[in-house]
C-alpha cells in the first residue's frame, strides 16, 4: 500500500491529472504508515532531470509553488503536523519543492477539497468504511481512486461506491491505452482509449424494418 500511494502521489512531482490528492489511512495502521510512507519519501532526489540519480524535478511555474506554499500553511493552520519536507529548494531552482509529507489531516483543510496539484502527500486517518467513502466523494471532481484491500468482497463494494470515473485496486498506476479513460463529475464526460474512446468518434445509424410479419411459407 505504501509503494502504491507512492507511486499515485509523487509521479511527475504530483502533478498529473491522477495522481492522488487526499490519502486515507485506517486508524488502526496509521502511525506505521505514515512512518514508512515518511521514509520513502525521505529517499527521493530532487533535482536536474539530466542526472541520473534524480526522481522528481520542479514544479510547472511560480504559482503552482504559491499553491503547494499555501495548502501547506492551511494545513498547518488547523492541526496538520509537516513530517517531511514543506519548503522550497531556492539552490536548485525557483520552482522547486521539498517532497513533502503532511500528518493529522482533517477534513476542513484546503487539501480535503481542492487539487494541489504538486508534490505534497496529506495523509487523513478514518476509522470505518462508511465514513471514508463520504470523505472520498465529498468534492466535485471524480476522475481516480484507489485503495487496497484484500477482501474481494470489499474491492467490489467500494470500487462501486467511489464516485470517480477510474479505479486502481491495491494499485497505484492505472493508465493503459486499452482502458477507458475518463471521470464523472467536474472531472468530464466520456472516454479516450480503449473501444469506448473509438465509439466517441463513430456514428450509430439505426435501421427498422417493417412489414415483416409475414407467415412462414410452406
Amino acid at each position: 500500500a505504501v509503494a502504491g500511494a507512492i507511486a499515485s502521489k509523487f509521479r511527475g512531482t504530483g502533478q498529473t491529472c491522477v495522481c492522488a490528492n487526499r490519502i486515507y489511512i485506517q486508524e488502526g495502521v496509521y502511525d506505521e504508515f505514515v512512518k514508512k510512507f515518511t521514509e520513502k519519501v525521505n529517499a527521493f532526489k530532487v533535482g536536474n532531470g539530466f542526472e541520473a540519480s534524480t526522481t522528481h524535478g520542479p514544479l510547472i511555474h511560480d504559482r503552482a509553488v504559491s499553491k503547494v506554499e499555501a495548502h501547506i500553511k492551511d494545513a498547518q493552520s488547523k492541526g496538520g503536523k509537516v513530517v517531511a519536507g514543506g519548503q522550497k529548494m531556492p539552490d536548485l531552482g525557483a520552482n522547486f519543492f521539498q517532497p513533502t509529507v503532511i500528518r493529522d489531516m482533517t477534513p476542513d483543510m484546503a487539501m480535503a477539497t481542492e487539487e494541489t496539484f504538486g508534490p505534497v502527500a496529506g495523509l487523513f486517518p478514518f476509522k470505518t468504511e462508511a465514513e471514508v467513502i463520504e470523505m472520498a466523494n465529498k468534492v466535485e471532481v471524480g476522475l481516480a481512486g484507489y485503495f487496497f484491500s484484500r477482501d474481494l468482497h470489499r474491492v467490489y463494494r467500494i470500487a462501486e461506491a467511489l464516485e470517480v470515473g477510474m479505479v486502481g485496486v491495491n494499485t497505484g498506476i492505472i493508465s493503459d491505452p486499452a482502458s477507458p479513460f475518463g471521470g464523472v463529475k467536474e472531472s468530464g464526460f466520456g472516454r479516450e482509449g480503449s473501444k469506448y474512446g473509438i465509439a466517441e468518434y463513430q456514428v450509430t445509424k439505426m435501421i427498422t424494418f417493417g412489414g415483416m410479419g409475414s407467415p412462414l411459407q410452406s
